[in-house]
């Protein structure tokens, strides 16, 4: 489980939004703060793995916070949610390495896209072996949801699932079927058909037919890069 902390001075929308978090699978509240300081103890305490953030703190910026809490043993991830339109405080909020930016108000949609999307991230970052250059600039590139094998991807379909099924096609020893690539990643069948369908036709895989006794064949997927 994922462990949110929600920091908001709205006693109301920070219900609301730990309402939303907890609709979401994989996702947990550990905890509300409606101020700078409470945040502060609140992180120190539970060890939360991502903040909620507001910036209208009614004690400080809400970015300050989040630098100060980047010099802890144990930082957490930021999604921050706020009015905040400035351009100043989106580009600060890059330099700090925030997961994403989101504008009040939203719904639960849009929410629940954005934490599924930063799960999908969590995932492949641990999931990445480091063992020289190339495996860095591959983290990198993958962490910032680009790479030639998610260029203009069909509606529905997320950059960071794409890359999870690309990796698993692409350390596998042979050929996989949809079900084998949905079982590794996590998805249902269909869904990672899609993807593998869409490498197909991108020309990053090729589909082989494999015929049995009985029934349709089976179509396994190789990565061809």
């Amino acid at each position: 489980m994922i462990r949110v902390l929600v920091v908001d001075d709205d006693f109301m929308v920070a219900r609301i939004h730990v309402g939303f978090v907890e609709r979401v699978d994989g996702f947990e509240v550990v905890g509300v703060a409606h101020s700078g300081a409470a945040a502060a103890e609140a992180v120190a305490a539970l060890h939360p793995d991502l903040l909620l953030l507001d910036l209208y703190l009614p004690d400080r910026f809400g970015l300050e916070l989040l630098a100060d809490l980047r010099t802890l043993p144990q930082p957490c991830d930021a999604i921050v949610i706020t009015a905040a339109k400035e351009g100043d405080a989106v580009r600060a909020a890059v330099r700090l390495g925030v997961a994403d930016y989101v504008l009040k108000p939203f719904g639960f949609a849009d929410l629940e896209e954005r934490l599924e999307r930063y799960a999908e991230r969590r995932r492949l970052l641990d999931r990445t072996k480091v063992h020289g250059q190339d495996d860095v600039d591959r983290v990198f590139v993958r962490a910032a949801g680009a790479s030639g094998a998610t260029v203009a991807l069909p509606k529905g379909m997320s950059a960071e699932t794409a890359l999870l099924a690309q990796d698993a096609l692409r350390s596998a020893d042979g050929t996989l079927s949809a079900t084998e690539v949905a079982e590794l990643v996590g998805l249902s069948r269909v869904s990672a058909r899609r993807y593998l369908e869409h490498f197909v036709t991108t020309g990053s895989a090729d589909v082989r037919l494999r015929y049995g006794s009985t029934g349709r064949p089976e179509r396994r997927y190789r990565w061809v890069g």
